[in-house]
């Protein structure tokens, strides 16, 4: 009875290894594409908040993909880069301004 028991729980070990493992060259899984971004960043428009919070970047085995983040980034840092020279224009043509109004009241 001992050797029946040990020979039954053998083959139903070795069964359930070869189960799992896949028993050869046949794969269990088969290989899934990786996530690719679909840019949801607008290109005839500039970024604004509602884009950002859209923004869902695909996840890969140990994080994010390092290139897509790259996009993103190089894409709202240009995006900051244009509108804090905006920005900069607009003060200067304002301050431009104030001072030329401030002249004229006084003369």
């Amino acid at each position: 009875m001992f050797w029946f028991l040990l020979i039954t729980m053998v083959v139903v070990v070795a069964a359930v290894t070869l189960a799992v493992v896949g028993g050869g060259d046949s794969e269990v899984l088969p290989e899934v594409a990786p996530e690719q971004l679909v840019d949801p960043l607008p290109v005839a428009r500039p970024v604004d908040r509602a884009d950002v919070e859209a923004l869902r970047l695909p996840v890969a085995v140990r994080g994010y993909r390092m290139a897509d983040v790259d996009d993103v980034l190089v894409r709202l840092g240009a995006e900051l880069a244009e509108r804090d020279s905006r920005i900069a224009e607009l003060e200067e043509a304002l301050a431009g301004a104030s001072t030329g109004d401030g002249e004229d009241d006084r003369s």
